[in-house]
């Protein structure tokens, strides 16, 4: 469904990433892990229409999407949920959900999900709360929500778990589990955090100094040849 052939981003005359080729299936999770600074981050915005692509295609649905807006690919059903969540703190929890409205079709009737608070309930317990005032694991909650409201058939998901309160964590995982098991939603998910990662993946990237250096099925995975990545 996510295909990225030949990749390459650059920064002005940094480049940050190099002949990136990856690809994400409905029912499964992509888990893209690396240390700070290999160009996770800049690979997620090069699948969401947040940086332009210097080079190679990223096709989606059988569609190159690589000259899109990001408004445009979220039409298309790529939701992304971004490190540091970015929701709006003076806008309630029920204010911040609807904001995913915009990537709807106008004239469809525009309903916030049971499931979204099934999956979280905490949400539907503080809709009239403001979303500064929630903690950061409750605001990464509220991002993942907002980011279900648009219907995704593609989502795409920055570190999750950074900063986040082990039970929060836990809530999290089970969510993905879920969207993942409904089998017609593909998940990508950049995670330093490694056992998260191993425990969801159904396939894995290694990214390092912009490339992808070891990738696999999650059966192929050699922890000890993946932490050293990470550790290096």
């Amino acid at each position: 469904m996510l295909a990225l052939h030949s990749v390459d981003l650059h920064y002005g005359a940094a480049q940050a990433l190099r002949s990136i080729e990856l690809a994400a299936t409905p029912g499964e999770v992509t888990c893209v892990l690396g240390r700070n600074g290999v160009g996770k981050t800049s690979l997620l915005k090069a699948i969401v229409g947040h940086h332009p692509v210097s080079r190679g295609r990223v096709v989606w649905r059988d569609e190159e999407v690589q000259r899109l807006r990001p408004y445009e690919r979220a039409r298309r059903g790529i939701a992304y949920v971004p490190q540091g969540r970015e929701i709006f703190p003076l806008l309630s929890v029920h204010e911040n959900l609807q904001t995913g409205f915009a990537a709807l079709p106008r004239g469809e009737k525009h309903a916030i999900s049971d499931e979204i608070y099934e999956l979280f309930p905490i949400l539907k317990s503080m809709r009239s709360r403001r979303g500064g005032d929630l903690s950061g694991g409750q605001q990464q909650q509220l991002a993942i929500g907002r980011a279900l409201v648009t219907q995704p058939k593609l989502l795409v998901l920055d570190e999750p778990t950074e900063g986040i309160q082990p039970s929060i964590i836990k809530d999290i995982g089970r969510a993905i589990d879920y969207l993942r098991r409904k089998g017609d939603i593909a998940i990508l998910l950049v995670e330093q955090y490694f056992d998260f990662a191993r425990d969801l993946a159904d396939g894995f990237a290694v990214m390092d100094r912009g490339e992808i250096v070891m990738s696999g099925r999650r059966e192929e995975m050699v922890e000890e040849d993946v932490r050293r990545r990470l550790t290096v």
